[in-house]
């Protein structure tokens, strides 16, 4: 995954930021040890992130689609109200058991709904509106989950879309098979362009979309 900000630099934000949580330090460590393409993980410096924008916001519902080893959903957990529910969203019943015994160690097992199976037929069936939505899924299906959630975010509700600079990929020719980097470009042009949104990218790590509905 490239970073596109000067490692030095980077070095320096990160050593300013407040410590990633011990409980964040051992599902990274476990992650890296024991489940493949542990580069899908938030990691330290994107989980404060999530983690602080969640604090921002205090949101009541959440919405993540891409659960993976549970990283990214206990950081949001750090700023969910005491009422509040987070919704996640993954394919890989493998993880079912790393997800569990983290979610329990951060004390967020009855806060946590989470759902196995395909994305776009499950978030069609949820009846919840939400405050913060988190996409970090199959690229492919970006725009359709767009289309499948934009009617569930409340008004002045956030998207964060993860991965959206590709690794670069998307200022290079697209070849005609890969599907990932071309999702990736309607995705953001159709963010660039639909009047229910605002849409601001941050280059932090593969690069972040932060989406809010007006």
């Amino acid at each position: 995954m490239k970073n596109f900000i000067d490692k030095k630099i980077f070095d320096y934000t990160l050593s300013k930021s407040s410590d990633e949580p011990e409980i964040l330090k051992e599902l990274n460590r476990e992650t890296h040890l024991k489940i493949l393409n542990p580069r899908m993980l938030s990691g330290n410096y994107q989980g404060r992130i999530l983690s602080m924008i969640s604090k921002i916001i205090r949101p009541r519902s959440i919405l993540e689609i891409g659960t993976y080893t549970g990283y990214s959903t206990i950081c949001f957990a750090e700023g969910l109200r005491d009422d509040g529910f987070i919704h996640t969203i993954d394919h890989n019943e493998e993880l079912i058991d790393i997800q569990n015994k983290y979610f329990k160690k951060a004390g967020i097992s009855k806060k946590v709904i989470q759902y196995l199976g395909d994305a776009t037929k499950i978030i069609d069936k949820l009846n919840v509106e939400f405050d913060l939505v988190f996409l970090d899924a199959d690229k492919e299906n970006y725009p359709v989950y767009f289309d499948l959630i934009i009617d569930k975010v409340k008004s002045g509700g956030i998207i964060i879309a993860d991965n959206i600079l590709w690794s670069g990929k998307i200022l290079n020719k697209v070849e005609d098979d890969d599907l990932a980097t071309k999702s990736i470009l309607e995705f953001n042009e159709k963010m660039n362009l639909d009047k229910r949104v605002e849409t601001l990218i941050l280059p932090v790590r593969d690069g972040l979309s932060f989406i809010r509905k007006i």
